[in-house]
């Protein structure tokens, strides 16, 4: 059960990467790593951070179909975390 959960945890931190990755890409009209830069100058990481999470609901609901509930939870654990990490950085980037 925790070999699951931990795998589903796994699978959604890197859906949410890939998420902030593709968000950067396709919606920048600079550079990777100059977009990276103006998104350290806004102080908008917990806003790419939570759009990049948007990623996890196509996973949990794939783990959903395919009737791996543990792994699900997993995603949604790691959902959790994002948005407790998002919450912790708006309060404290101020």
């Amino acid at each position: 059960m925790k070999k699951e959960m931990l795998i589903g945890f796994l699978v959604a931190l890197i859906a949410t990467s890939f998420g902030c990755y593709i968000f950067i890409e396709f919606f920048s009209n600079f550079g990777f790593y100059k977009s990276l830069e103006l998104i350290k100058e806004g102080n908008l990481e917990e806003k790419v951070l939570m759009l990049g999470a948007l990623a996890n609901f196509f996973v949990f609901f794939g783990f959903l179909k395919k009737k791996q509930i543990y792994r699900a939870r997993g995603v949604l654990l790691e959902t959790f975390f994002i948005a407790f990490l998002v919450l912790f950085l708006n309060i404290f980037s101020k």
